[in-house]
């Protein structure tokens, strides 16, 4: 009895410590200021992201070397994934096509063209969000390959998670725009 007691006492405040904390997602992408007609099928492949992006926890910088996880601050989702779903949604605004896919492509031929992004640094540091990427675009049809890169700086305006998350969702905003405006 008292063994039940104490298990169902731990059950209890273990499921209590799980449901506390703020979760956060980045939010639907902005809409593109300019749109472009692309009719040409895109198939992007699933974000890389740096590993510390795969904890729930939100990951700050305290220097170059050193990382911290913001206690009661979380991921929602996976960060991969929703990088993949939020650049398919833009483009597909962006390009007025909605002939963009997250892989696996779940059509009956190949895309026209393939996406490969990756994220070398997405993270707050000093009240500023860094965001380094690159990303390239293969054709399927010509195998011809072209490689970009992309860097930029966001202010955060505060050091709370609320304030770095949405620094991140305009970080991450303006790499859209310059996908989007990358491909031709």
């Amino acid at each position: 009895m008292r063994t039940t007691l104490f298990a169902l006492f731990l059950i209890l405040l273990l499921g209590g410590c799980a449901g506390s904390g703020n979760y956060y997602i980045l939010s639907n992408p902005s809409q593109p200021s300019h749109v472009r007609r692309m009719h040409t099928s895109i198939g992007v492949e699933t974000v890389t992201v740096p590993k510390y992006l795969f904890k729930r926890d939100l990951a700050v910088a305290k220097s170059s070397n050193h990382i911290v996880f913001l206690s009661g601050a979380q991921w929602a989702e996976d960060m991969d994934e929703g990088l993949t779903r939020r650049v398919v949604s833009y483009l597909q605004h962006a390009l007025h096509n909605p002939d963009v896919y997250a892989y696996p492509w779940g059509v009956e031929e190949q895309p026209k063209r393939i996406l490969h992004i990756a994220i070398s640094r997405f993270i707050a540091q000093n009240g500023k969000v860094y965001l380094d990427a690159s990303w390239s675009v293969e054709n399927t049809q010509s195998g011809q390959t072209t490689s970009h890169l992309f860097s930029t700086i966001v202010e955060t305006g505060g050091s709370d998670a609320e304030h770095i998350v949405a620094a991140m969702d305009r970080a991450f905003g303006r790499f859209e725009a310059a996908l989007a405006r990358g491909l031709k």
